[in-house]
């Protein structure tokens, strides 16, 4: 069983088709159990952002796996598979480690160093365990990809170089609106992505956002916090989007929403000549392109942030980062390859104990009237002596399994000491997923 990562991203893939790819929190589910059903497949994390589409799986096969994988995506997108194949991307076993690690880190997101990836990756995973198909591999690469994307933000400043998508798309209306001090902004979504986007227009000193929202609850509770933090908020459905489009001098949409929300009729009725920045980061798209050519309206949106960063300059901070991350793959793939013998040396030490055991019963039958003392005594000697011979060959087994390339001794000792031959998985391997569909 190894990790397998079959993704599409900004890197790519032209955003139209991205948008057909994309998963909504409604669909995630289902796709979710399509990908366990597959008969490779036995654990799934799926990782749909704003400029991604990534299945990371746990497979029986290489091909198999991949097949199976693109089959569900291009089902999602309402395509052949042989359509997505010249965006698509793949990694696999130590490759898969390392990409899952660079993401993390905001190293392979279009604006490097991004900080959002980490949340949205602890997303992905909850969700995917919460629908039972996160086994112990997932489970334990996830969680280690988590802390490798904190160590990059704690140790680099690749942060502070960086940005994520929302703060470049509020830097561009800013710039064109000369500022966003005292604007009034209309963010339409309450969850992530406009969280962000609340946060960054405080931090710009907006002076009001009004939140149009689906659900009255979530709107309302980013609105009040807003409020704590000293900004003028308020909420409202989406049936006010003319009126609040209106009276709006930046509009920030990203709603996860399969349909446009915004159209160009909810922007038509607008003073004239008054300018409107409408920042759209919705995969797909949340605001009707036809937005774009009315007089006033600016659209930024992934396609023309993806133009904008896509040569970008990393900087000492991403080449220090990803330092790291190859520090971090060495180290959890020398951690896989030591525990992957792990199992063999345990199966040693019984076959051993196995073996003292019957010699001791054989010494009792031969002289069955040995004092109990001397008995428990040469008992002990030999278990020593066993001990001390086992000792240095097992420390230095895992030693040069976790070195690259030591994949074969686990093998080499089970066909020296005839550990099982017959059930070599049984002493080799060191994860056990759980049935599909079983909750941890």
């Amino acid at each position: 069983m190894s990790v397998l990562v079959v993704g599409l991203s900004h890197r790519t893939t032209p955003v139209p088709v991205l948008e057909r790819v994309a998963v909504a929190d409604s669909d995630l589910g289902k796709l979710l159990d399509q990908l366990l059903k597959a008969p490779s497949v036995s654990e799934a994390v799926l990782l749909s952002t704003c400029n991604r589409v990534e299945v990371y799986a746990v497979v029986e096969t290489f091909h198999g796996g991949m097949n199976e994988v693109v089959e569900v995506l291009a089902r999602q997108a309402g395509a052949e598979p042989s359509d997505l194949f010249e965006h698509l991307y793949v990694h696999y076993a130590a490759a898969a480690v390392e990409h899952l690690f660079s993401v993390a880190g905001g190293l392979d997101s279009m604006v490097v160093g991004e900080a959002q990836i980490l949340g949205q990756l602890r997303s992905a995973y909850n969700r995917a365990d919460e629908a039972g198909v996160v086994g112990r591999v997932l489970h334990e690469l996830v969680q280690q990809a988590l802390r490798v994307g904190k160590r990059v933000h704690t140790d680099t400043g690749i942060d502070h170089a960086g940005a994520s998508v929302v703060s470049e798309a509020l830097a561009d209306a800013a710039e064109q609106l000369g500022g966003l001090t005292g604007r009034t902004a209309l963010v339409v979504g309450a969850g992530s992505m406009g969280g962000l986007a609340a946060a960054h227009l405080r931090r710009a000193g907006i002076g009001e956002v009004v939140i149009a929202n689906r659900t009255a609850a979530n709107g309302a509770r980013l609105a009040a916090a807003l409020v704590a933090d000293g900004v003028a908020a308020r909420s409202t459905g989406l049936d006010d989007l003319v009126s609040e489009v209106a009276a709006a001098d930046v509009l920030f949409a990203c709603t996860g929403s399969v349909d446009f929300v915004v159209g160009a009729e909810h922007i038509g009725d607008r003073e004239p000549g008054r300018p409107l920045v409408v920042c759209d980061l919705g995969l797909p798209k949340d605001v009707d392109p036809a937005a774009a050519l009315l007089a006033g309206v600016r659209v930024v949106d992934l396609e023309t942030l993806q133009r904008r960063l896509s040569d970008a300059p990393t900087g000492q901070d991403a080449l220090r980062a990803a330092e790291i991350v190859a520090e971090e793959v060495r180290g959890y793939l020398a951690g896989q390859r030591s525990a992957e013998v792990t199992p063999t040396v345990t199966a040693l030490r019984k076959r051993a104990a196995e073996v003292v055991d019957t010699e001791l019963l054989r010494l009792d039958s031969r002289l069955p009237g040995l004092d109990g003392a001397v008995r428990d005594e040469l008992a002990r000697t030999v278990r020593r002596v066993v001990d001390k011979l086992l000792h240095t060959p097992t420390v230095r087994v895992k030693e040069l399994a976790a070195a690259p390339g030591g994949a074969g001794y686990a093998e080499a000792l089970r066909e020296l000491f005839g550990l099982d031959p017959q059930k070599p998985a049984a002493v080799s391997t060191p994860h056990s997923t759980r049935p599909k569909g079983e909750k941890r």
